[in-house]
């Protein structure tokens, strides 16, 4: 069994209102850089030995890259509370349609040091 990944950063504004007490920082808007790593697994096609096209991975991530970079996340549908909770699992729901081997999605803040993966997979 093989694992192939992507990674890509991206920018994004958001608050987290609806899970703060009144006057929590986080409940203000604020802003992250974030890097997400993209996780594929399973075992090489026998002709071409690729568990996928790069090219065609790297087209559909760059699709849900440009609905989220530079953008207001609680304005984007799913992810009006955009935890990293929610971001990884509306990335994986995003990615998965078209490569049904997708294993997990990784969401890391920057510099806070924290990060959320989510799996539908043990």
């Amino acid at each position: 069994m093989h694992e192939l990944f992507k990674e890509f950063t991206f920018d994004a504004a958001h608050h987290l209102g609806s899970n703060v007490e009144p006057g929590h920082h986080y409940g203000r808007v604020h802003g992250h850089s974030f890097t997400v790593t993209v996780v594929l697994r399973g075992d090489p096609d026998p002709k071409t030995q690729w568990i996928a096209d790069l090219s065609k991975f790297k087209d559909v991530l760059d699709k849900v890259h440009f609905e989220i970079d530079h953008h207001y996340l609680n304005d984007i549908a799913g992810l009006e509370t955009p935890t990293m909770e929610s971001i990884s699992r509306w990335i994986y729901q995003q990615v998965k349609p078209e490569f049904p081997q997708l294993h997990r999605v990784t969401v890391r803040g920057g510099t806070l040091g924290e990060g959320c993966t989510y799996s539908e997979t043990p």
